[in-house]
């Protein structure tokens, strides 16, 4: 026999004995997806893979306001439904549900990225709170960094439609809008590093897919063939050297008194690597990439998403053209003029609703046995989330849910509650950024980006699909959502 036929062998064993023995093996839940019994869980599990959203559906239509499990290759993964359990587990303390822990295991962070990251996450810190509270003062880069990208991915004329490739365009235009804030000029501009980032974006996403189909003890050696970041760390260092190495050495010469001190996220990385004792720039480089992935991945496939939207239903740019350019004439392209377009909001919120990055939600560890109010045991070691392409499908939470309204949430505004249905804003029922103090922290920058992005297209150009009125499809792979990836919309550069 092969070598292949003998590792096989190995790995089918391996699954065998570890599904028969698993302390967590869920019997007492409801399985969707095929059977529950040891290795026969298996063949659901790569029903899930290709059907993942489907399955989903089928145990929300079935528990909803319960919990039930389906079979991944890797583990079960335990869902929860309805506003009562989602609110209830959102609440838990992070001894018991932690959300970095659950990440980290669903994303393959830990694998592709090293454990430094794993275990100390101050990137989350760095979003939260640096980048939040400077996104007033570096608004104007980033507006500054919008329009210079689109004159020169977008060459457009009055007079003539100009085919461009929507989600390859956007992923350039926000990898240089949010590299203008994560490393400056002219860094933001730099072709070979921007290729390396997008290249990181799309190595990392296609290793949390796979990654995530391999049982726990294989997936470090597959990393290795599948999303190896460390040669690419290399590469980006090469290419910032004269940037990174000199950033740390005023930094180690000059501690916290330095004058004219840069107030970029690569300085904000070098600060917290500096209270471990030793800024390791691998580690830097590292923490850059990965910040790029969530930054491109995320806002890229929301951006193209709304774009898809407006190109194939025109009707909705006077609306929005009125109200952008009633705003922009009296505060000008500026955060505080963000926050005052709430139909661009709505619009962007509803096409949050009906296109998010992942078909799941609220994502939780549990790392002490937990009881439900239901009565619903999870032992520690429990992946738990709740399926938000399910939940924002709900008749209960939406009126007719499958259609686009692009002002659904400005007119609910109007009734009294305007911080509940704003594009960063999370219930129960609204998961597309997480809930609780584990929403996304990276939310407020991206909604001030994606909204800048859009009404800049809206104030510049006419936009329509390649078809007339039929917006391209979404697709999916696993739980991941994207916008088409090859489709292409036409733009017309605005006659004044």
């Amino acid at each position: 026999m092969s070598i292949a036929v003998y590792a096989l062998g190995i790995v089918v064993l391996s699954l065998f004995l570890r599904s028969l023995f698993s302390p967590h093996s869920f019997r007492h839940l409801p399985t969707v997806g095929g059977p529950s019994a040891p290795l026969l869980s298996y063949i659901g599990a790569h029903k899930y893979v290709n059907n993942a959203i489907s399955i989903l559906q089928e145990g929300y239509d079935k528990y909803k306001g319960g919990t039930f499990k389906v079979p991944m290759i890797s583990r079960w993964l335990v869902v929860i439904t309805g506003p009562k359990l989602v609110d209830e587990v959102q609440k838990l303390p992070d001894d018991k549900a932690s959300f970095l822990e659950a990440s980290a295991d669903l994303s393959s962070v830990k694998y592709m990225f090293g454990s430094q990251v794993h275990k100390n996450p101050y990137h989350v810190t760095i979003i939260r709170q640096q980048l939040t509270h400077n996104l007033a003062a570096l608004f104007p880069e980033v507006i500054d960094e919008i329009e210079t990208a689109f004159r020169e991915l977008v060459p457009a004329h009055p007079e003539d439609w100009v085919s461009i490739p929507a989600l390859a365009t956007m992923k350039q235009i926000v990898s240089r809008a949010s590299n203008r804030v994560f490393l400056g000029l002219p860094y933001c501009r730099d072709p070979v590093y921007l290729d390396m980032a997008l290249n990181i974006t799309r190595l990392v996403g296609k290793g949390r897919l796979w990654i995530d189909m391999f049982p726990e003890f294989l997936k470090p050696l597959a990393t290795k063939f599948i999303a190896n970041i460390d040669g690419h760390v290399d590469a980006g260092l090469e290419c910032l050297k004269d940037l990174i190495y000199p950033r740390i050495r005023d930094v180690e010469k000059y501690g916290d008194k330095w004058t004219d001190k840069p107030s970029d996220l690569l300085q904000w990385v070098i600060d917290e690597e500096r209270k471990s004792g030793h800024i390791d720039a691998r580690n830097v480089m590292k923490m850059i990439f990965m910040l790029n992935f969530v930054a491109i991945h995320t806002s890229s496939n929301s951006v193209t998403h709304a774009l898809y939207h407006l190109a194939a239903n025109p009707e909705f740019v006077s609306p929005l053209r009125e109200e952008i350019e009633a705003v922009i004439e009296t505060d000008g392209w500026t955060k505080i003029a963000m926050g005052k377009m709430p139909k661009l909001d709505s619009f962007m919120r509803e096409s949050q609703r009906l296109n998010g990055i992942n078909g799941v939600s609220l994502k939780r560890k549990i790392l002490k046995d937990v009881t439900l109010s239901d009565g619903t045991f999870l032992p520690g070691g429990t992946i738990l989330v709740t399926p938000s392409t399910a939940t924002h499908m709900d008749e209960d939470n939406y009126p007719d849910p499958t259609v686009f309204d692009p002002w659904r949430f400005s007119e609910l505004r109007e009734d009294g509650e305007e911080m509940k249905y704003q594009l960063v804003s999370t219930s129960a029922n609204y998961v597309a950024f997480g809930l609780g103090k584990h929403a996304c922290p990276g939310r407020f920058f991206a909604a001030n980006e994606l909204k800048a992005v859009m009404a800049h297209i809206i104030m510049n150009y006419d936009v329509k699909a390649e078809k007339e009125g039929v917006r391209p499809p979404n697709q999916w792979f696993g739980l991941s959502l994207m916008p088409h990836p090859t489709a292409k919309v036409l733009f017309r550069k605005r006659r004044n």
